[in-house]
């Protein structure tokens, strides 16, 4: 008896598996014809300029935000703001070896006098002065030569208690005990402007408190190492949150040491607007 061969197909089976051959053979045709014969991508996209004009305000209005100056009392800015405002190394020197001899500047002429600043700085940053109002009538005053000036005291505001600041109007209980919940967690003001940066105070009132009390001590406070510091480090500044520090780091990690303060400005989630009291506790 014959055996019957495994290898044997019917004649069905062979034109299935020639039918299969001929799809097989014609897929790989096409898969080369078109290889060898790649089609241009078409690029319909056209650009919306009405769209592109939006996007473009809402980038400037971001960048002068970024930009805003507070209002300010010349007389208090350290050397980090007035390099950001312009003023050289030396006109810093100028101001700071004369608040030393303890006096005041009261107008912006004055503070031209002792900066020696040029005439179109002077234009830029001289709207953002703010001067007591004692300091506006001392300099009326100043110009009377029979009359000598007499200066209004104004008291430490690292040193005002809750029931000093409450003689400011606009200030009340909520908000003075705000102030000095704010002021514990800085470790003390270290300039004016850090008043602003209380939540809920406004800027008008911020006015009326800074011409009654201004830093006039500064606390020492040990600045943090912005390339060595870690998370926990970091977020212990009033202005730095856990995922801003996390943001940092990873920034850091990244692209390396932070070799000026202004690179911070990159990261994201940074509050630009405040680098200038944040860069008070950091050190590179």
């Amino acid at each position: 008896m014959r055996k019957q061969s495994h290898f044997r197909f019917n004649k069905q089976e062979r034109s299935g598996i020639f039918f299969l051959l001929l799809i097989v053979i014609s897929l790989q045709a096409i898969y080369f014809y078109v290889k060898a014969n790649p089609s241009p991508i078409q690029n319909n996209f056209t650009l919306n300029h009405s769209e592109q004009s939006w996007l473009d305000s809402l980038k400037l209005q971001q960048l002068e935000e970024s930009q805003k100056i507070f209002p300010f009392n010349p007389n208090y800015i350290s050397d980090y703001k007035g390099y950001n405002l312009g003023l050289s190394p030396s006109e810093l020197d100028r101001l700071n070896a004369f608040r030393k001899e303890g006096k005041f500047v009261n107008s912006a002429e004055q503070f031209q006098s002792v900066t020696r600043i040029s005439d179109s700085l002077l234009h830029q940053i001289a709207p953002y002065f703010k001067f007591p109002e004692w300091a506006s009538k001392s300099e009326k005053k100043s110009k009377q030569p029979s009359r000598s000036p007499v200066l209004a005291q104004v008291n430490d505001l690292n040193k005002a208690t809750a029931q000093d600041l409450e003689m400011v109007y606009g200030i009340g209980a909520t908000l003075s005990k705000r102030i000095v919940k704010f002021r514990g967690r800085l470790g003390g003001f270290m300039v004016n402007e850090q008043l602003y940066d209380v939540y809920g105070l406004p800027p008008d009132v911020v006015a009326r408190a800074l011409e009654k009390f201004t830093v006039k001590q500064v606390p020492a406070i040990v600045k943090i190492n912005l390339n060595k510091a870690d998370v926990s480090e970091l977020s212990k500044l009033v202005y730095i949150n856990n995922a801003l520090a996390l943001s940092i780091i990873a920034y850091r990690e990244q692209n390396g040491s932070f070799t000026s303060f202004d690179e911070l400005k990159k990261v994201d989630g940074f509050p630009s607007e405040k680098l200038d009291r944040i860069a008070l506790y950091l050190s590179l």
